[in-house]
């Protein structure tokens, strides 16, 4: 790998983060279907019999990433359910970015990784951000991982002195500092690390300004396609002991006011798990027709991902998720990505089954 000078990011990311911003912001639809150009599947009738006492205002930040909160937005199931509840869906570049959203006020739940979850639920936190983790949406397998353009490399080692995009704050930001510590290289001085938003990596990519990337589908997919290697992933990071995860979040203070809406909520989350795990064709028609891709690549990349059913989500989030925010903060801390470790009871208080638990009829 050719060591290049060093210079700032600034210059290559500045731009990336105003269009992204300025794309999520105004990419709000009121309903159900997709803003994307692919065609959309039909609105679905609520699976079940619809809650029209649920006059809700919701603002729900969105990513796109192929998982089941995706199928949920396509298929118009909160609409469905929730016939008079107001429903807006604001896009988002990455959970930095959900945070941010949190904070000025603009969503009341959101899709965000573990790691800016961690951030939000740590001391100090966030200005104005008081947010628990209500459902596990994917646990983040090889659909996020490490790719390199130069064939040559075949281990970290081998981008010493590179420059690598990936965005700050997010779960792939998590993965590639822990591996690349675990590699023994300085993530500060050893290589460039780049703040770049997915939708930005492919011209970079293409452009020669970035080494590696690691990324989440379906840019992932992108880059793998246009000649780059997987070097390592998240499902490497994880049997390391440092797993990732997507996860439903949401105000607490509106999760405290709305339960009938977060009830519907939880119930159309766990049908679109369902769909992922046993009508995996149905859900990539949803998913491609959001994401703006071909349903069969959408099918693939629900195998990056584990996907955890209502019970397994209460499961989970009862038990050992909290203990996965407190060791994601202490390496974060560790890496100066926050100012102090919580208590083991400070983050399990940013951690609600509740929803979950209603999904399940109790």
């Amino acid at each position: 790998m050719k060591t290049r000078p060093r210079r700032s990011a600034t210059a290559l990311t500045t731009a990336a983060l105003a269009g992204a911003l300025a794309l999520s912001l105004t990419g709000c639809v009121e309903s159900g279907r997709s803003s994307s150009a692919a065609t959309a599947s039909e609105p679905s009738d609520c699976p079940w019999e619809a809650d029209d006492s649920v006059t809700t205002t919701a603002r729900i930040a969105w990513q796109a990433i192929p998982n089941a909160d995706v199928v949920v937005k396509d298929l118009g199931l909160l609409e469905a359910c929730m016939p008079n509840a107001e429903i807006t869906w604001v896009q988002a570049a990455s959970g930095g970015d959900v945070v941010k959203y949190y904070g000025s006020g603009d969503v009341d739940l959101g899709l965000m990784g573990s790691s800016p979850a961690t951030i939000a639920s740590s001391e100090p936190v966030v200005r104005d951000v008081d947010i628990a983790v209500v459902w596990i949406h994917d646990v983040i397998g090889d659909a996020e991982s490490l790719v390199v353009k130069d064939p040559a490399v075949t281990g970290l080692e081998d981008l010493r002195g590179g420059r690598i995009g990936v965005p700050f704050s997010s779960t792939a930001h998590y993965s590639l500092l822990q591996a690349l510590t675990e590699a023994g290289l300085d993530p500060a001085t050893d290589v460039e690390v780049v703040n770049l938003d997915p939708e930005k990596m492919p011209g970079a990519w293409q452009g020669d300004q970035i080494d590696a990337a690691w990324v989440w589908d379906p840019v992932q997919t992108q880059l793998l396609e246009d000649g780059g290697t997987r070097l390592l992933s998240s499902a490497d990071t994880a049997k390391a002991g440092r797993p990732t995860f997507d996860v439903g979040t949401a105000d607490r203070g509106f999760v405290a006011e709305n339960p009938a809406f977060m009830e519907q909520w939880a119930k159309a989350q766990d049908h679109a798990v369902g769909l992922v795990k046993d009508d995996p064709s149905t859900a990539a028609e949803s998913v491609a027709a959001v994401l703006g891709i071909d349903p069969a690549d959408a099918e693939k990349q629900f195998a990056g991902l584990s996907y955890l059913t209502a019970q397994e989500q209460v499961d989970y989030l009862s038990a050992s998720f909290p203990d996965d925010l407190l060791t994601t903060a202490g390496f974060l801390l560790d890496q100066g990505g926050i100012e102090a470790v919580g208590t083991a009871e400070q983050y399990a208080e940013h951690v609600d089954a509740g929803p979950a638990k209603s999904a399940l009829g109790g």
